[in-house]
């Protein structure tokens, strides 16, 4: 990998980094002005990055591509080196090299996959993903994160296995790992084992549980991290090589409204967030499975406002959790006054993700959604609508309330809030704003050309209208919307049973069976095992002990004969060498 054709690999810094901080040793906390190094270089290396295919490694026969760069890989490339350098600045103040450790792999994986052109390639990069992800959790040292880590990384261990399985099935039809785009008219059941392991990572419904169980459980600063590289990084594939499946469109849809249906009725903010990720990404894979170039625009460019204002969101949360030591709704409240500046960079988050005009979510959600209607998906584009305006009742109006307004000024001890978080807030906060007043700088790095006009008079009075009217049912029903202090079950219900049914299954006809083999064996295995032995016994002394002991017995007398014929005399020597030489010669004589 070199830069002089135009291509130098990100991963790299962020590996550099993690070894680094791994190997460090000593008292001096000097490490720390090296977090936000690998997301700068990243993003000014993807600035001046050429277009085409670069670091192939020919190995067994066969063709590794660490490096093919086209518009589709560079948007993505462009907020991930983006949200990296903020992500480390948010989290300058921890003093866990492992965590950031972890973060710095965890994006080197995420930039594995941009980049890969192979499925092998891939599959080593979505499996570095995977588990120093697992570590974000973990990290968190607390018992419920090491469970929530299991359960993480097993759900993406069988997402890795089903991409495994497509991959290798695939190879063996075609005879090669290039990942290429998958006509869905012609597409092989190897196709659709890759589709599901790339949908374990996406969230899609019913194969989501992992979120929104792992996500909340995770580090303050993990999460932030985790917020905007695992389910975009599964969009992008999707859209490189799945383009224009209508399973994806329907499902994409299902999840916009199955994710805020949950967040409605969540009480932990962080849950709430990791609900609605499930919510958004869904308007992603939509726009990915109506397969038009406007849909796949609109999902990109979702995408890159997504992972800053998901990640603004998560960030505001975790400076409420950091501050207040709860990520409670029913814990919290009258919280205003105390931190104004957390309120103002999450309430910005909130209304960019809710798709408030000015802001940068407005300029990305409409244009999937005019999408779906103008290639004639009505039914699919009314679903996101309702998604949309569901989205602003439960992260704009009814998480913002619960949290810092609805009860007088908190008297709850608080813990600063470092200078850094408020410092990348701010950063992401800007970029929200500036993306939905000026869009043309991200338009221009989608992978077709835009012809869509976000701010035309329709479109935003139709938007403030909706919106409006949600804020006033919030309003008088916000009594009726108070937050419960409960854990709402998912589909990971089912997991669950299905665990309760092993258990079960185990203690029933397993240990029934187990119980009567062990009375069969006590009563005639046993009793059969103890006559072999007697038999056995028998044999050894009537056969064996008989053959052995006699041989020996010979080998004795013989022993004894001959030691009467060595006396030490030379004359008895000679005479028994007479009488073996008479012996001979006779034989001889008579036999001829």
């Amino acid at each position: 990998m070199n830069v002089i054709n135009g291509f130098f690999h990100p991963s790299i810094y962020f590996i550099v980094v993690a070894v680094v901080l791994l190997a460090w040793r000593g008292q001096s906390n000097s490490w720390r002005f090296l977090l936000p190094v690998p997301g700068l270089l990243a993003f000014i290396t993807i600035l001046s990055m050429e277009t085409g295919t670069f670091s192939q490694i020919s190995y067994l026969g066969l063709t590794l591509t660490l490096g093919r760069v086209d518009a589709l890989a560079i948007v993505f490339a462009h907020v991930f080196a983006l949200q990296a350098l903020i992500g480390f600045i948010y989290a300058w103040h921890v003093q866990d090299r492992a965590q950031h450790a972890a973060a710095s792999m965890y994006v080197a994986g995420a930039f594995g996959c941009l980049f890969a052109g192979d499925y092998l390639t891939l599959f080593i990069f979505w499996e570095l993903m995977s588990v120093a992800s697992t570590f974000l959790v973990w990290l968190n040292r607390q018992p419920e994160s090491t469970g929530a880590g299991f359960r993480y990384f097993l759900f993406h261990t069988l997402g890795g296995l089903f991409l495994l399985a497509g991959l290798l099935l695939r190879y063996s039809h075609l005879g090669t790992f290039a990942f290429t785009a998958v006509d869905p008219s012609t597409a092989a059941y190897y196709d659709y084992l890759i589709l599901t392991g790339f949908a374990v990572n996406a969230a899609v419904i019913p194969l989501h549980a992992w979120l929104p169980d792992a996500y909340p459980r995770a580090t303050i600063t993990g999460a932030v991290f985790m917020s905007a590289f695992t389910t975009k990084t599964a969009v992008y594939v999707l859209a490189r090589g799945f383009s224009g499946f209508e399973i994806l469109a329907v499902m994409g849809v299902l999840m916009t409204l199955y994710g805020v249906f949950y967040a409605t009725i969540e009480n932990n903010i962080r849950r709430i967030l990791a609900y609605h990720i499930v919510s958004q990404v869904g308007f992603m894979v939509a726009g990915i499975g109506i397969g038009t170039a406007m849909t796949i625009n609109g999902a990109c460019a979702h995408a890159y406002a997504h992972i800053v204002y998901k990640g603004l969101l998560f960030m505001g949360a975790g400076c409420v959790l950091y501050a207040a030591g709860t990520a409670k709704l029913t814990e919290l409240g009258g919280l205003i006054s105390r931190i104004p500046l957390v309120f103002l960079g999450y309430i910005i988050g909130a209304i960019s993700i809710s798709g408030f005009p000015a802001f940068s979510g407005f300029v990305s959600k409409t244009m999937t959604i005019e999408g779906a209607a103008e290639a004639h998906h009505y039914w699919l584009a009314l679903g996101m609508e309702f998604a949309a305006v569901g989205t602003f009742l439960s992260v704009g109006l009814k998480l913002s309330y619960f949290a810092f307004f609805a009860k007088p000024e908190s008297e709850k001890p608080l813990k600063p809030i470092p200078g850094n978080m408020y410092l990348a807030m701010g950063a992401a906060s800007l970029i929200c704003f500036v993306l939905g007043v000026y869009p043309k700088p991200l338009y221009d790095l989608l992978p077709y050309p835009v012809e869509f006009e976000p701010y035309s008079t329709w479109t935003v009075l139709m938007t403030l209208q909706l919106l409006g009217f949600v804020g006033l049912g919030f309003y008088l029903l916000r009594n009726k919307l108070k937050p419960e202090a409960k854990i709402n079950l998912d589909f990971d219900y089912f997991y669950r049973l299905g665990g309760a049914l092993s258990l079960v299954f185990a203690k029933k006809p397993v240990e029934v069976v187990d119980n009567w083999w062990s009375e069969i064996y006590n009563r005639v295995g046993l009793r059969v095992i103890m006559l072999l032995a007697w038999m056995s016994t028998v044999f050894d002394k009537a056969a064996i002990d008989g053959v052995v002991d006699g041989t020996a017995k010979n080998v004795q007398n013989g022993g004894g004969g001959l030691s009467n014929v060595q006396t030490g005399r030379l004359q008895d020597y000679l005479a028994l060498a007479l009488v073996i030489g008479i012996g001979v010669f006779a034989l001889v004589w008579f036999r001829t």
